[in-house]
């Protein structure tokens, strides 16, 4: 260990792998340290079963849910847009040949009490039960206008000018009811609050388009996920980083960052130190460079059955938007299956999230609870939402802000790409991503 490094990356959470892997395949020599024994970190696949009911101290299992060794459950699980930035990034850096995916059967949006699918093209607005006839089709001109935009013709801006015209305003423009703002900005556009309204409309027309390119993509929904769940993605690129000269070390105690004149030059385990110009790492590496902003509750439920109202989907997404229910946040809810090797056969596994507003986080998220149906088995987890206090370009060290409640993995791969241009000075270049997941998408 007591060698030079050009980063060290401290964590085998997700962001911290794709960090390692994007700055080893841009030649610099990385050293990834985690103090655990295994990959992941708080976004880890627990596998067998029984050790995630020891880990909630519960008794274990009996034979009704199957072999333990056939679970793998996230502990905090999130889709992956199939054509947003994470699936770039590992298209980009070769991740995908140590990935199999498979698409999600199915997006839902929470309205008036119940379910129903979202509406993404013309055919889908006319078909939907969210609108009454008029609204159908003020939104399937909407829709039509979304999708015929491009930004460098203004012509297809239809006196529109994205840059100046607030989402708010175009909505209005459209005659869009509040309902039908609320799925849009929510489940297709998927932010987490309403602030986007006050905002350029650019933005969100670009959103919209990446959840309906996404969709044309595979088909049943815009999102994929990992076979054997999604701590295989910390793996895929931690093996990347290992071609590209990376060294990797499990179950190393950190004792110390190393700082001189206020500039981090090596990391202490023990009696060695590794030499360095930059550290990258999780929240939990520095406690005194972080500060709390926030909690969120997830609730990992197991059953034998998919989500009644979603036609048997055995793979699904569900966005609650806040103002469905008197909220401030969403609350997302997300179900796979035995059908992607993370369950026993006719098991699946959902879990309810949301960002913690009240001294009872359990009773916010029962909207999300209640569509579930019946439930064998509940895991409840509260946790920090944690961020750095400085931007680390002074120290260089460079922070990730905690997991966030939402169920995809689009601000996941905002905040990657924010520390790899304030640790770098430059930006990912996406223009480089040529390929296609092809067939490894099942």
């Amino acid at each position: 260990m007591d060698e030079e490094y050009d980063a060290i990356v401290l964590g085998t959470g997700l962001k911290e792998c794709i960090l390692s892997g994007m700055l080893s395949v841009s030649g610099k020599k990385v050293l990834h340290i985690d103090r655990n024994k295994y990959y992941g970190g708080e976004s880890a696949s627990i596998t067998p079963l029984e050790e995630l009911f020891t880990q909630f101290g519960l008794p274990a299992p009996d034979e009704s849910y199957g072999r333990g060794r056939e679970w793998n459950v996230d502990l905090i699980p999130k889709f992956l847009m199939a054509n947003g930035q994470l699936v770039k990034l590992l298209i980009h850096t070769g991740v995908t040949r140590y990935l199999e995916f498979k698409s999600v059967e199915g997006s839902y949006v929470y309205k008036g009490g119940k379910i129903s699918k979202v509406p993404v093209d013309e055919r889908e607005a006319l078909a939907s039960d969210l609108m009454g006839m008029f609204e159908k089709r003020r939104f399937k001109n909407f829709l039509v206008y979304v999708q015929d935009f491009k930004e460098d013709d203004p012509k297809t801006w239809k006196d529109i000018d994205p840059q100046t015209t607030t989402m708010g305003q175009v909505y209005e423009k459209f005659g869009l009811d509040r309902n039908t703002q609320d799925f849009t900005g929510h489940a297709l556009a998927l932010y987490r609050d309403d602030d986007y309204l006050k905002h350029n409309a650019l933005q969100t027309i670009r959103r919209i388009k990446l959840y309906s390119d996404s969709l044309a993509r595979y088909g049943k929904s815009p999102y994929l996920y990992p076979m054997y769940g999604l701590g295989e993605l910390p793996q895929g690129f931690a093996r990347l980083s290992a071609i590209y000269g990376g060294t990797y070390m499990l179950d190393k105690p950190v004792d110390e960052i190393v700082m001189e004149n206020g500039k981090v030059v090596g990391v202490r385990s023990g009696n060695e130190t590794a030499k360095c110009k930059q550290v990258f790492c999780d929240p939990s590496y520095v406690p005194d460079r972080v500060k709390k902003t926030g909690q969120v509750i997830r609730c990992i439920c197991l059953m034998d059955h998919p989500v009644p109202g979603t036609r048997d989907a055995l793979s699904t997404q569900i966005i609650i938007p806040q103002k469905q229910v008197n909220r401030k946040s969403d609350i997302y809810v997300s179900l796979v299956s035995y059908t992607h090797q993370v369950s026993a056969k006719g098991w699946f596994i959902a879990m309810v999230s949301t960002t913690v507003e009240t001294a009872n986080p359990e009773a916010e998220i029962k909207p999300g609870i209640d569509l579930l149906g019946p439930i064998k088995q509940k895991f409840v987890r509260i946790s920090e939402y944690m961020e750095p206090t400085d931007d680390g370009v002074e120290s260089q060290i460079f922070i990730s802000k905690s997991y966030d409640a939402t169920t995809h993995f689009e601000t996941t791969c905002l905040d990657v790409l924010d520390i790899f241009r304030r640790g770098t000075g430059e930006d990912f270049d996406f223009s480089k991503v040529k390929h296609d997941l092809g067939d490894e998408e099942q």
